[in-house]
This record gives C-alpha cells, structure tokens and sequence, in this order.
C-alpha cells in the first residue's frame, strides 16, 4: 500500500426529511447565494423546502447552472457573489451544479483571471464556503473537492482540485430524487461505477480493504441499480443508490492505491467537442479502456471478473474478456449506450481528441502513466 493522508470534513445529513435541518447547518446571520440549475428544484418541491427553512437569512439566488457546467455562465454568479458581498453559497441540484458552485467559490476570491484555476492549475488560497442539496446521485461532488468545468466558447472541459472547495455539509434525501428522468438515473449509476473503477481496476498495490470497499460498491450498484430504475419511488434501492454515489469519490476507496482516470480524460474531450453526457463518455470509453489495455490490468481485471462477476471458470483471457463485456452489458441495461456510433460521432473524432490531449501535454496518462497519443487511439477505436 502506498503512503496517504486522508481529510475529508464534510458533514451528511442524509435521509428522509434532512433538508428541514438546512436552519442549523447554514451559518446564523449569513449571506446566502442559493445556485441551481434549469428550475426542475421548482418542479419537484425542493426550493419550497430549501426557502422554508432559510428564512430569516438574507438571500439571493442563481438560476441556469448548464449540465456540463459553463464558465461563462458561472463568471455571472461570481458577479453577484461581489455586488451582493455573499459570504456563503448554498447549490441545490446535482453534480454539476456543485461543480459549478464550487467553482463560483474559488473564482470570486482568486486574485487575477478565474480562467487559470482550469486551464493553468492556479492554486487555491480562498474561497467562499459552501454547502449542499443534493438532487441527482451520480458524481459524488457533495462530499470531495473536485470539479469539473466546461468554457462553451473554446470547447474545453477541465478539472481542479482544492481542499478549500469541500462542502461544509450536503443534504442527500433520496425522496427528493424520485422524479428524476430514467436518463439520469441510468446516468448516475454508470458515472459512479466509473469512479470506483477508475480507483480499482489498475494493479496490485496490497490494499485488499480498498479492494473490498471498492467491490462492495460496484456489487451494490449491480444490485441496486437495475430495482430503482424499475421502481423511481422505492426508497431502500434509491437510498442505496445515492450512498454508492457518495461513496464512490468522497477519497476513501483510492487511498493508498493507483489510480487510472483515463477514461474521464478522454471523455471530456467528447463532452467539450460532441455534446455528449458525461456519463454517456464513461460507458463509451470504459469498456475500450478495459479492452486496449487488458494486459497492463490483468490481475485486477481477474480479481474483478471474479469477485464482482462471479466468473470462476474458463481460461485467464475468456475471463477478462467476459468481464469486460458484462461491464458493457451493465452499462447498456440501465440504458447508456456504450459505441460512438450510438450517439452519431463520427470515426474522426479519434485522432481529433487524440490531438487535443497531446497539444495539452497530457501524453502520459493513465496508473502507469504510459499511455499516449497511439494508446489514446487505440482505446477510441475499440469504442467506435
């Protein structure tokens, strides 16, 4: 096992019913900016709730936050945080919009052009706090310090990373999450898989907890997964669902262990240039990531077929190559598809994301670090 530390200061609330504890959990006398989406909040209940237990704080609120969110959009909440002098940001939706706000954070205390905390790795030295509602179990945003951000103009999609953007606290009511579309369901059951294989599926580093931890919940979301699809309103499989969700990037299982992210790499690129879901790359990508590179993963690839699959018969290779098209088959049964043709991109797309991470510098991805242009090629031609 590797060297780690570990910090993780975010406060669950999570159940029926949390979002009433929203009156002890934002700070007394705070100046709220309240960040969501496209008004589905409206829809469904939530911003009832969530303005019923804010009042007697001073607030103002933020519409529009795109999935895939915008730095164009977010630099006008960044406005808003200045001229309203808000000293506490509260996001009410799912992983873009904590992504978004976390983001509207950072940029309204950074010194200088917000743009180079994405493009350039400028580092962090203050943000505004936050905390969370959550809407949509899929990225695990309510309990790390990742985000995720588009800039519509240029087509680029960049991560960063701060221990400064750590919720104070996030809400997760699976109720709230029945009405969701099947669409984004399905979504948030691959991208969460995709997370923790991402931690899981690279070499042996002798964690055989994180194993453990990380097997236990791709078991669950295989179990889980399928039940909520067919019944939105069952509250045990969607709380399950939204714990995996959690779970799945809130640090624990990848301490001590490598780490792939080859994958969400190359799937931004498919978001920043075809539009596509994240989740929808994830499924796209993940199985030809498994296929290109089986040899470099072959033991985690058996220990997965094996444990998480059952496959306990056949040859070492038959073994691989059938976990690896249950993983596509899984995928596809919660309804994302898993070729580039499924979602009308054309075979030209392979070089042209190839390209576009080697102009970035980005020639040496992957747990080994080896993978390159040629293997980045290789990987979307498994995928076409």
């Amino acid at each position: 096992m590797e060297n780690f530390e570990f910090f993780n200061p975010v406060k669950i609330l999570f159940g029926k019913g949390q979002i009433a504890k929203l009156r002890g959990a934002v700070p007394a006398g705070a100046r709220l900016l309240v960040t969501y989406g496209s008004g589905s909040i409206k829809r469904n209940g939530v911003y009832d709730q969530v303005m019923a237990n804010l009042q007697g704080h001073t607030v103002s609120e933020f519409s529009g936050i795109e999935p895939n969110p915008a730095y164009e959009t977010l630099m006008k909440a960044v406005e808003v945080v200045k001229r309203e002098r808000i000293d506490f940001l509260l996001a009410v939706g799912g992983g873009s919009v904590l992504d978004g706000t976390k983001f509207i954070a950072a940029a309204a205390r950074f010194e200088g052009e917000p743009w180079d905390i994405l493009a350039k790795h400028a580092p962090v030295s203050a943000a505004v706090p936050l905390g969370a509602v959550l809407t949509l179990p899929a990225t695990g945003s309510e309990m790390n310090f990742f985000a995720v951000i588009s800039r519509a103009g240029t087509h680029e999609k960049f991560p960063f990373s701060s221990p400064l953007i750590f919720p104070k606290f996030s809400i997760i009511d699976p109720q709230v999450t029945f009405t969701l579309p099947a669409r984004q369901v399905g979504n948030g059951i691959v991208d969460a898989f995709a997370h923790v294989l991402e931690q899981y599926l690279t070499y042996p580093a002798n964690a055989p907890l994180q194993d453990r931890f990380a097997e236990s919940i791709l078991l669950t979301l295989i179990e889980e997964g399928p039940k909520t699809l067919a019944h939105p309103a069952d509250y045990n499989s969607r709380a399950n669902l939204c714990w995996c969700a959690t779970m799945a990037l809130n640090g624990l299982i990848g301490l001590g262990v490598p780490q792939d992210w080859t994958t969400h790499m190359i799937g931004h690129e498919l978001t920043a240039l075809r539009g596509l879901d994240h989740a929808q790359t994830l499924a796209v990508v993940f199985p030809a990531v498994l296929a290109e590179r089986k040899q470099a993963k072959r033991a985690k690839l058996l220990q997965y077929a094996e444990r998480v699959w059952g496959i306990h018969t056949g040859a070492e290779d038959e073994k691989i190559d059938q976990a690896i098209e249950n993983t596509r088959a899984f995928f596809e049964s919660v309804g994302v598809k898993t070729r580039l043709k499924d979602y009308g991109v054309a075979p030209e797309v392979v070089q042209l994301v190839s390209k576009r991470l080697a102009a970035r510098g980005w020639t040496t991805l992957g747990e080994r670090q080896d993978i390159g242009p040629k293997e980045v090629e290789a990987i979307l031609s498994h995928s076409l």
